[in-house]
């Protein structure tokens, strides 16, 4: 690979010939081969977003001459439209507040902006500097938080969208098996019937619920903490270098962004990360609640419940002929533990920052963008591939319901009170009868009285059977 040698601060460096990035992603590639993981494209177009706006208020201020902001600008947009992106090379997991990602960008983006301002080769910054001139009021700490803020708001947008399009699903679902009688159970034992709808309909809910979790943590990443520059003083930036930048974010995205009233506590402080990512790690516990309970009901199909039918998506297994599994059920199970796990790289990162600065957050910001990520593949999938074609099996639902004194003896507690309806489900059980057939030998009350209390349909509205 042809090489082209560069000068930073701490001596000269080779590069590859072609590249846009220089010196500074360089050692950083070389002293970070951890992972092999590239940042997320929320987080580089998020990144992008902050040097355009920076340019655009440091143009404003009169810092910046209009050359070199527009070259800035326009090298911003050719990224922002896709280009490039393969030219942001440091490993996720990094030095600490994100120092060798953000000169990625601010080389690549200085590298491109001369270009197109057609002087120097790549290396040189002929007219366009990175540190002077695309980091221009900035510092790392200020971009980075800056940074996961807009990409988060960029990426649990789609999280919250799936978790209310997988409610609406669980709610159609619910008005199509209204009346569809099944077993409830509670410690995995029968329990008073419920109605598929009753069930579907509470999944709807909590889903529904999760959404909202997520959508009120996304006020608090609209606060921005950029121009507090190196430790919240605001040191080398305009006085309204804060305003104008969260001004032009705001027109560009289309979230209320603003200013951090306190850029001090938006340095130190990763609160708003810590409260999304619980916000996902919630969502992703009733996910995986739900998914569990699918895997339940569809379990067998003639030695476990039976209940539930989803569609084949694929052949279960490379042994056994036939043999088709809950595939989509198990894989939302894993992404939730994921999410789970992820949000526990947050709590810790978020605690470990000290005095001016948390030097955790690009590894906080690898846990939040992937957990954002894979949810709301994931969700998606499990309504598109599972729930939309779930069906009940209302035959073998039906044969439960029957065969289970202990679904229906509840109801005749009142009639003939609790001691009497537990010798009969006793007995009943014992020798595998229904339990009306017992009841109308020990005469406990009249056959219409107990075919009335004891029909299952009534009893999942609530209330006394009489």
């Amino acid at each position: 690979m042809s090489t082209r040698r560069e000068r930073d601060t701490l001596g000269d460096v080779s590069v590859p010939a072609d590249a846009l990035y220089g010196a500074q992603t360089a050692r950083a590639v070389e002293n970070f081969p951890i992972s092999g993981l590239r940042p997320f494209p929320a987080f580089i177009r998020a990144t992008v977003f902050v040097k355009k706006a920076a340019a655009a208020a440091n143009l404003e201020a009169g810092r910046l001459p209009k050359e070199l902001a527009d070259a800035i600008t326009a090298a911003c947009d050719e990224i922002l439209a896709g280009r490039h992106l393969d030219q942001f090379v440091v490993d996720v997991f990094q030095a600490g507040a994100g120092t060798s990602h953000n000169m990625n960008a601010n080389e690549v983006i200085a590298n491109r902006a001369n270009e197109i301002l057609n002087v120097g080769a790549r290396g040189e910054y002929a007219k366009v500097n990175p540190n002077d001139h695309v980091n221009m009021a900035q510092s790392t700490n200020d971009v980075t938080p800056t940074a996961i803020r807009l990409a988060l708001l960029d990426l649990t947008g789609p999280v919250i969208h799936e978790l209310e399009q997988l409610g609406q699903a669980f709610a159609a679902k619910s008005k199509e098996y209204a009346t569809t009688v099944k077993p409830g159970r509670t410690h995995l034992q029968d329990a008073v019937p419920i109605t598929f709808g009753q069930e579907f309909g509470g999944w709807a809910t909590r889903m529904r619920s999760a959404a909202a979790r997520i959508k009120a943590g996304r006020i608090e990443l609209c606060e921005l903490g950029i121009g507090g520059t190196a430790a919240g003083t605001g040191l080398n930036a305009d006085p309204q270098f804060a305003k104008r930048v969260c001004d032009h974010l705001a027109r560009w995205t289309h979230d209320p962004i603003v200013p951090s009233a306190d850029l001090f506590a938006s340095m130190q402080s990763s609160a708003a990360f810590v409260r999304i990512s619980s916000g996902m790690r919630t969502a992703a516990i009733e996910l995986s609640s739900i998914a569990n309970d699918i895997r339940l009901m569809v379990s067998g199909p003639r030695t476990g419940f039976g209940e539930l039918i989803l569609p084949a998506v694929q052949p279960g297994s490379s042994i056994m002929p036939g043999k088709v599994n809950p595939s989509i059920a198990e894989m939302v199970d894993q992404v939730c533990y994921q999410v789970i796990g992820n949000d526990t790289a947050v709590m810790l990162g978020a605690q470990a920052g000290q005095l001016e600065l948390n030097v955790m957050m690009p590894g906080m910001n690898f846990a939040l963008c992937f957990s954002a990520t894979i949810l709301a593949n994931a969700t998606r999938v499990f309504r598109t591939k599972a729930v939309d074609g779930m069906s009940v099996d209302e035959a073998r639902t039906k044969e439960h319901v029957d065969s289970s004194p202990s679904l229906i003896v509840t109801a005749l507690a009142p009639h003939i009170g609790y001691a009497k309806a537990a010798a009969l489900v006793k007995r009943a059980l014992a020798e595998r009868r229904p339990l009306i057939d017992v009841a109308l030998e020990e005469k406990v009350l009249p056959e219409a009285d107990l075919k009335r209390v004891l029909d299952p349909l009534p009893m999942t509205k609530g209330g006394v059977q009489s």
